[in-house]
Formats: structure tokens, C-alpha cells, sequence
């Protein structure tokens, strides 16, 4: 078949019939009875049926048997002469293969036929498929991981209650060793402040479930003394050296509960991969960047190499160093805790050189 078209006074020929076979999209024409009556080359290539086998049965055969009656459907609408646009189904090949096409159909009731093109959608179809798998396992992931939340902060409360209930019961008046009544007293603080945190984090996950985390402005002093207080024999015991300076930032807009356990793991960090021949050496500041709040925790510890590690630092139960406390679940919480509001942070690192956290707090 071929169409003349006058153009600028002369007369050009162009050929309708190298237009439809060199079409890489699944090009057909289609009968009200159901048949294919006229298919181009694409079509033939990706069922794998001949021509004559696929013109010598109803369309229907070749569809697969759950897309049948959603097709079929869909068919009396264009016999009612009404066009089919973005419509999805499934084919089965010769090979048994599925295939996804997405179709666009048009009608023409005075022929009694359909001119209809296709295109092949089965890798984005496949695509979607391992995208909606990845997060059905990251969702019950989550789920787990919320649940075991639960119930270690729900079981461990009862011993911490108990133990505070001995300390109420110790007379300390007999006690005259000053050391004695200062690590009874450090153990004390440490037990309440265990007991508090485990409060907030279920406090936390309840606030998860609403979607809604309260933000608050914070003072980050009153957040990192807190923090250290739950940490007070571990820096003790380390003779770890703090340095703090809020100077440039006083305060922040977050979540509190957060917050104290970014300083939490992080110093607990810090003090965990300090090199083996020094004493745990950390500073904690904050400064403005452009307009952005940063708060900054550097130390000089073991380090990490960037180059291995990269893209898996703040990843889920990722373990670094060979240190028996070692759970690779901190820097997972840290991160989460700064992304879900809003914030990011980074990391630069090197091998004996120490390590620097920098988070930028969300506007």
C-alpha cells in the first residue's frame, strides 16, 4: 500500500509498508470477530508464532488465562466503539514465556475493525516486580525490627526497676569508703538514666507509629550532658577527654529522644575504637554553614578506610572492626534518627587518623 502526499509542489512517495514492518512496537490490525487480521514483524518475533499460526486462531488463545476476562472486557468496549488507551495484559508466548504489552487501541466501527500498537513493558514489569518485593521485605524488616524494640525495652525494664529498688533499700549511712559511695552513687545515676531512656525509646516508637516524631527546640547542652551522664563510669573507666564547644549553635530544632541517642552512640564510638596506646580523645562543636546548623563529632581513634567501607557505613548490622561490643546497629540509628527529619549526615575518615561526623540539621 502506498499514499502520495503533494508537497511543495512536488510530488513525494512515501512507502506505509516499510513504516509497518520496521516498526520495533507490535503493530496490528484486528477484527471485530476477534482475529488478528493484519500483524507486523514485531509481533510474530516476540510470541514466536509464524504469521499463519497467529492469524489462524482467536486473539483471545494467546492471552494469559488470568488476563482473559479483564481483556475481554475491555474488547466489547471497542466494539462499542469506544477507544482503549493504557491498557495492560499479559501474552504467553510459543516458548511459555509471559510477556507484558501495553496497549493503545482505536476503533473503527465502519470497517468493523481495530488498529492497535503495543509496546513491550515486561522489564519494567519486572522492575516493579523486585522493587514491590524489596519492600514488602523491608516493611516486615521494619516490623520486626520495631517489635523486638518492644519488647527489649519492655523486658529490660523490669530488672532496672528492681535494681533501683535494692539501691532504696541500701543504707549507705554505713558505708564509710568514699570510693565505695561514689561508684554506688555512679551506678545509681547510670540505672536511672537506663530506666529513662528505655521510657523514651518506647515513647519514640509509639511516636513512629503516628508518623508524627515531636520536634522541640533543644538545648544541646542539656541533650549531651544527659547523655553523658548515662555514660559517666564508661568515660571514667577510658579516661576519655570531651571537648565541648556550642558557642556557634546553642540550640537546635529535633527530636529529644533522638538527639540523646545520636550523642550516645557516637561517643560510645569514639570511646570503643580509640587506638589502643592512647586515651579516647573526642570533641563535639557545632558551627553555621551556609545557613545550615552543623553539629560536628570528631575523634582520633582507629578510623575507618573509606574506600572499603563506603556506601555500607550506615547500613543495618555492618560491622567494621573486630571489637567484641561490636553490634553494627549504632551508626544505623544515627542515621536514621538525622534522615527521617530531615537531616544528613556525613563522614571523613582515614586509617589511624581518627573519624569526623558531620550532621546537618534539617530547616
Amino acid at each position: 500500500m502506498t499514499i502520495k502526499v503533494n508537497k511543495q509542489n512536488s510530488e513525494n512517495t512515501y512507502n506505509i509498508e516499510l513504516f509497518f514492518d520496521l516498526s520495533p512496537d507490535l503493530l496490528c490490525i484486528a477484527g471485530y470477530d476477534g482475529y488478528f487480521k493484519r500483524i507486523n514483524p514485531a509481533v510474530s518475533k516476540l510470541l514466536g508464532y509464524t504469521n499463519e499460526e497467529l492469524l489462524a486462531k482467536p486473539i483471545h488463545e494467546f492471552i494469559y488465562q488470568e488476563d482473559k476476562h479483564i481483556t475481554a472486557q475491555h474488547r466489547e468496549k471497542l466494539i462499542n466503539d469506544i477507544p482503549l488507551l493504557h491498557f495492560e495484559n499479559r501474552y504467553v508466548t510459543k516458548s511459555g514465556e509471559i510477556v507484558w504489552l501495553h496497549w493503545t487501541s482505536m476503533p473503527v466501527d465502519s470497517e468493523k475493525v481495530v488498529f492497535a500498537i503495543a509496546k513491550n513493558i515486561t522489564h519494567k514489569k519486572k522492575l516493579e516486580e523486585d522493587r514491590n518485593l524489596l519492600l514488602t521485605n523491608l516493611t516486615q524488616l521494619n516490623n520486626d525490627l520495631k517489635q523486638l524494640a518492644y519488647m527489649t525495652s519492655h523486658d529490660l525494664r523490669a530488672p532496672i526497676s528492681n535494681l533501683l529498688s535494692v539501691f532504696s533499700l541500701l543504707d549507705v549511712s554505713k558505708i564509710q569508703d568514699e570510693e565505695t559511695l561514689e561508684f554506688i552513687n555512679i551506678l545509681k545515676i547510670t540505672t536511672d538514666s537506663l530506666k529513662t531512656t528505655l521510657n523514651n525509646y518506647v515513647d519514640v516508637l509509639i511516636q513512629k507509629n503516628s508518623l508524627n516524631a515531636h520536634i522541640e527546640e533543644l538545648s544541646l547542652n542539656e541533650c549531651l550532658n544527659a547523655s553523658l551522664q548515662s555514660l559517666q563510669s564508661l568515660i571514667k573507666s577510658s579516661k576519655a577527654e570531651v571537648n565541648i564547644d556550642f558557642s556557634a549553635i546553642e540550640r537546635v530544632k529535633f527530636n529529644k529522644a533522638y538527639l540523646e541517642s545520636i550523642f550516645l552512640n557516637l561517643i560510645t564510638n569514639s570511646i570503643k575504637y580509640a587506638k589502643p596506646d592512647s586515651f579516647p580523645d573526642i570533641s563535639i562543636y557545632t558551627k553555621k554553614v551556609s545557613g545550615v546548623t552543623q553539629l560536628i563529632f570528631a575523634d582520633k581513634g582507629i578510623g575507618f578506610d573509606m574506600d572499603k567501607v563506603k556506601g555500607r557505613i550506615f547500613g543495618f548490622n555492618q560491622k567494621f572492626h573486630d571489637h567484641a561490643d561490636s553490634k553494627g546497629i549504632g551508626l544505623y540509628l544515627v542515621y536514621n534518627h538525622i534522615t527521617s527529619l530531615g537531616g544528613h549526615i556525613a563522614i571523613k575518615s582515614k586509617i589511624n587518623e581518627g573519624t569526623k561526623f558531620i550532621i546537618s540539621f534539617g530547616n
